[in-house]
């Protein structure tokens, strides 16, 4: 085994640690205080939606900066992506169906901080000059903190950790394999081609990556969702069995069966959660950046968009699951990259191509919004050279991953993800008195 192996083996057994057992505390325990204290406000925002569009078409007249429906897509490309078609079937293929059930959990817990977090960033968001705003946890971490000390420490930590975890290496080592396998001559035209495309699009500010989002995003969500419910239609006997299979495995584990190696309910918690908060960015605070450039001046109408891109989130990984499940792929020794793909084969023509065009687009604006954030964080930490700087860096790691193994790139995002979730919460914590739920944007 040779040195980068074996670092990576010590990292990856420190992520196992985290997420199985810390990283899930935090994420349930913060986001079950904001729904116990609000009274389970999410349910109460998804079941009237339409009141929330035009609460937030009213705070958004005069305003300065993105429309909020559009910086709405920009973090809704963020969260919808490559977690939910390929992440989210890891969980299933090493925790077990029970992992649906956590990822369930973590989810719903997570709606009321992405709504914290949010709030958060345009409450205390600054004028950049140009008739717009800077917000995210950069700036409330500021005013978590009372001591001068850990006023500048901690979200100097803060946005060190989002820059590494703004270039999204396994996203981009998959959507490059994944066209790479329909046309394998044309590697390095494909390298060079998808990392252009990253760049444009990831340094042309939050505004480009909300216009490229608002035309891909919509399309992109109603295909995928189509052709997963056609798949699970055709196989609505089985459904019963499988939802049992779900809630019985996720609190005692599961047996080894096929190619799958069994798992324990420990390992359906960690997988389970841990794909949750990549999927969703529960905690993470890239949304809170983005979200924050919204001419919307209530900072609760903006903060319950972000509950229905949560929603959307886990309902694209619940299907997807469902796929794997319904289809047996879960069980093959088929890599996770390829369950779903697999799976569309048996039901739809050309599902190669057709595939590699779906995966494109989730990675592509995915990769896209948080390279937009790490480069925001990047000149936070050095107004003059950051861009540049963050840019010969991201070019950089995105180039060397893709002749690395792609499980590498898993573990650096976990890790720094978990890092940035353990930072961010502690500081919406700290601030946990500063979030208000609107009641009467949902009629109560």
């Amino acid at each position: 085994m040779c040195i980068i192996d074996t670092i990576f083996c010590v990292l990856r057994t420190i992520e196992s640690f985290y997420w199985g057992y810390a990283g899930f505390t935090i994420v349930t325990a913060v986001g079950l205080y904001f729904s116990i204290r609000s009274g389970f406000y999410q349910l109460s925002v998804l079941a009237h939606p339409v009141r929330t569009i035009r609460a937030v078409q009213r705070s958004s007249e005069g305003g300065d900066g993105i429309n909020p429906f559009r910086v709405y897509f920009a973090s809704v490309g963020g969260m919808v992506g490559l977690g939910n078609i390929v992440a989210v079937v890891t969980a299933i293929k090493l925790g077990g169906p029970g992992a649906l059930f956590w990822l369930w959990i973590a989810a719903f817990s997570g709606t009321l901080i992405k709504y914290a977090e949010i709030y958060l960033g345009m409450k205390f968001r600054v004028d950049d000059g140009r008739q717009g705003h800077h917000g995210g946890p950069m700036i409330y971490l500021q005013k978590a903190f009372r001591t001068r000390f850990f006023s500048k420490v901690v979200p100097i930590v803060y946005c060190a950790f989002l820059a590494i975890y703004g270039v999204e290496i396994l996203q981009f080592v998959t959507v490059t394999n994944a066209l790479t396998a329909v046309a394998p001559s044309y590697y390095p035209l494909i390298l060079i081609g998808v990392l252009t495309l990253t760049l444009y699009g990831g340094f042309g500010g939050i505004r480009r990556l909300a216009n490229i989002s608002t035309a891909l995003m919509p399309p992109f969500i109603i295909v995928y969702i189509g052709l997963c419910l056609y798949i699970i239609l055709l196989h609505i006997p089985e459904l019963p069995h499988i939802f049992k299979d779900v809630f019985v495995s996720a609190f005692t584990g599961h047996a080894a069966v096929g190619g799958f190696a069994g798992s324990s309910m420990i390992a359906a918690l960690q997988w389970g959660t841990a794909r949750a908060v990549y999927s969703g960015d529960l905690g993470v605070g890239y949304d809170s950046i983005i979200q924050s450039e919204s001419k919307a001046r209530d900072p609760g109408t903006q903060a319950c968009l972000s509950i229905f891109g949560v929603a959307t989130d886990a309902l694209i990984c619940t299907l997807s699951v469902l796929v794997v499940l319904l289809t047996g792929y879960w069980k093959t020794d088929i890599h996770e990259s390829q369950a779903v793909s697999s799976a569309f084969s048996h039901y739809f023509p050309y599902s190669d191509v057709f595939m590699a065009i779906l995966i494109f687009i989730a990675g592509y604006t995915t990769i896209i919004a948080y390279l937009a954030v790490g480069e925001k964080a990047a000149q936070w930490l050095f107004p003059r050279g950051g861009r540049i700087g963050y840019f010969i860096f991201a070019a950089s790691a995105f180039t060397g991953f893709s002749f690395l193994d792609s499980g590498h790139a898993g573990t650096i995002m976990g890790l720094s993800g978990g890092l940035l979730v353990l930072t961010n919460l502690l500081g919406i914590w700290k601030l946990r008195h500063e979030v208000e739920f609107k009641k009467e944007l949902v009629g109560r």
